[in-house]
C-alpha cells in the first residue's frame, strides 16, 4: 500500500485515525497497541511475504537493546558493551547486505528500517536516551507506518521523547492536513506527470542533445517531487497522529553549493550519517587529512545505501568528491560568484549525479551524457526535441515555480495576513486541490514511488 491510492485515502487512513482518536489520550498503550496494529497492517497490504524479515529485525534489535542498556549499568563491562554494539551493527548491516546485493527480492523499506534500528542501537549505547526497555516503544518506533517504508528517518531519541509525553495533539491535526495534500499534489500531479514524460525520452534509442537534456531534467525534477511528496505525505499523516517530524527537504535546487544541497535534501539520511558516522569518527575537530577520510567514507557508505550496482558508488564517490572540493579547495571564494550561477552549477551537478540513478550501468550513464552533447550525430535539436519540450512546457514551468517557496509565501501570506474569510479561502484551495489529485488517481495507472527502490 502506498499513500497515494485511493484504499489508503478512503479506507485505511479514516479507520486508523478514529480508532486512535476515539481512544482517550491517558490510556496510551491502547493507543500505543492500536496505531503498532495498523502499521503491521499497513505494511502486510504492502509486502506481506517480507513481515518476518522485519519482525525478525525488531526483535533482534530490541533484545540487542536490553543487552547494552543492562551492560550499561556496570562500568566493568565497557568491552562487552562495545561488543554487543558491534555485533548488532555487523548483523544489521549484513542482513542489509545480503538483502540488496544478492538476488534476494529486496524487502520492502529494508534501508530505512534498518537505519531506524541502527539508530536505536546508537542512541541507548551512546545514552542519548532514557529508556526502560518497552517492548512495545521499540516497535512502534520501528515500525510506525508514516515513516515505515520510505521514511524519513526519525531517530529514536526524538521519537522516544515524543512518545512519552504522547496525547492527543489536536493543534497538529490541521497542519497535518495541509502538509499530506500538498506531498499528494506533489506526487500525483508533478512526479507522476513528469514521471510519463521521462519514459517517453528514456524509450528512445537515439536523441538529439536537447531531448537527452530535457530527459535528465524531466527525471531530475520527478525525482524530487516524488520523493519530497512522499515526505511531505509522512510527515502530514504522523502529525494526524500527533507526533512532529522535521522536514525532510528544504527547496534543494535553491542550493548555492553542494553542501548547502546536501543540507536540504534528504535531510534525515544526511543527519543520521552525520550524527552516527561522521561525529563519531572525529567530524571536523581532528587533521585536515582524517576530515577528508571521514568525508569519503561517509560517500562511500551514502552510495552503497541508496542501491546495490556500481552507478550507486560512483554516484556517491561523485558528490563526495565535489563536496570535499567546495570544502578544501574552493571555500569562500566560491561567494565571489554570482549566486544564480553558484545555483546553476549546483543544480546541473546534482542534475548529472541522477542520471547514474536512472540508467543500468555506468557504462550507459555515460553514454547518456554523450548524448546531451550530440554523440548521437542529431545534433542539438530536432523535430522530436520541439515536441517534448512544447507537449510539457506547462508541467515544466509549474515544476520550476515549485521547487521554490514561491507559492507556499502567496498562500501564507493570504492566510496569515489577509482578512477573516482567508481562512476560508484556503480551506476551499485545499479541498479543491484535494479533488483535483483523487480525479487524476481514478484516471491513471498505479505508480509506486521512485524511492521505494532503495
Amino acid at each position: 500500500m502506498t499513500f497515494s491510492t485511493l484504499s489508503f485515502i478512503f479506507v485505511f487512513l479514516p479507520i486508523s485515525l478514529l480508532v486512535y482518536h476515539l481512544i482517550p489520550s491517558g490510556k496510551s498503550i491502547w493507543r500505543k497497541a492500536a496505531l503498532l496494529l495498523f502499521s503491521v497492517l499497513f505494511y502486510v497490504w504492502g509486502d506481506a511475504p517480507s513481515l518476518v524479515v522485519l519482525l525478525l529485525s525488531v526483535l533482534f534489535n530490541y533484545l540487542s537493546g536490553q543487552e547494552i542498556r543492562m551492560l550499561s549499568a556496570d562500568a566493568r563491562d565497557g568491552m562487552r558493551r562495545k561488543a554487543a554494539v558491534i555485533t548488532a551493527v555487523v548483523v544489521d548491516v549484513a542482513v542489509l547486505g545480503i538483502f540488496k546485493y544478492s538476488r534476494l527480492t529486496l524487502p520492502v523499506g529494508i534501508s530505512f528500517y534498518t537505519f531506524s534500528a541502527l539508530s536505536y542501537i546508537f542512541d541507548i549505547y551512546f545514552g542519548r536516551v532514557k529508556d526502560d526497555g518497552d517492548l512495545l516503544d521499540e516497535m512502534l518506533y520501528i515500525l510506525f507506518f508514516p515513516k515505515l517504508i520510505s521514511g524519513p528517518i526519525m531517530q529514536y531519541k526524538d521519537f522516544r521523547e515524543q512518545l512519552a509525553q504522547q496525547t492527543a495533539k489536536n493543534r497538529y491535526f490541521t497542519s497535518g492536513m495541509h502538509r499530506f495534500i500538498i506531498g499528494l499534489f506533489k506526487k500525483v500531479l508533478l512526479a507522476d506527470n513528469l514521471s510519463t514524460a521521462f519514459h517517453q525520452i528514456s524509450s528512445l534509442h537515439q536523441m538529439a542533445g536537447l531531448t537527452a537534456w530535457l530527459g535528465m531534467i524531466f527525471y531530475s525534477l520527478e525525482l524530487y517531487f516524488d520523493f519530497s511528496g512522499y515526505s511531505d505525505m509522512a510527515i502530514g499523516l504522523a502529525e494526524m497522529f500527533g507526533f512532529r517530524m522535521e522536514k525532510n527537504f528544504d527547496y534543494p535546487y535553491l542550493s548555492d553549493g553542494v553542501t548547502d544541497f546536501w543540507r536540504r535534501w534528504h535531510i534525515s539520511l544526511g543527519r543520521w550519517f552525520r550524527d552516527y558516522v561522521y561525529i563519531p569518527m572525529g567530524g571536523n575537530r581532528c587533521s585536515r587529512e582524517k576530515q577528508f577520510r571521514n568525508l569519503a567514507v561517509v560517500w562511500i557508505l551514502t552510495g552503497l545505501w541508496h542501491g546495490n550496482t556500481l552507478n550507486f558508488l560512483f554516484w556517491g564517490i561523485y558528490h563526495g568528491f565535489f563536496v570535499i572540493l567546495e570544502k578544501f579547495a574552493i571555500g569562500q571564494k566560491r561567494l565571489s560568484i554570482p549566486k544564480w550561477v553558484r545555483v546553476f552549477l549546483t543544480d546541473l551537478i546534482a542534475f548529472i549525479g541522477w542520471i547514474f540513478f536512472f540508467t543500468p550501468s555506468i557504462g550507459a550513464a555515460f553514454r547518456y551524457i554523450g548524448q546531451m552533447f550530440g554523440a548521437d550525430g542529431l545534433g542539438f535539436a530536432n523535430r522530436a526535441s520541439a515536441y517534448y519540450l512544447t507537449s510539457n512546457l506547462v508541467l515544466l514551468i509549474v515544476a520550476v515555480i515549485c521547487c521554490g517557496p514561491l507559492l507556499t509565501r502567496l498562500h501564507d501570506a493570504l492566510v496569515y495576513r489577509g482578512s477573516k474569510n482567508a481562512m476560508y479561502v484556503s480551506v476551499a484551495l485545499h479541498v479543491g486541490l484535494l479533488l483535483f489529485c483523487i480525479a487524476n488517481m481514478v484516471g491513471a495507472t498505479y505508480s509506486t514511488f521512485l524511492y521505494f527502490r532503495f
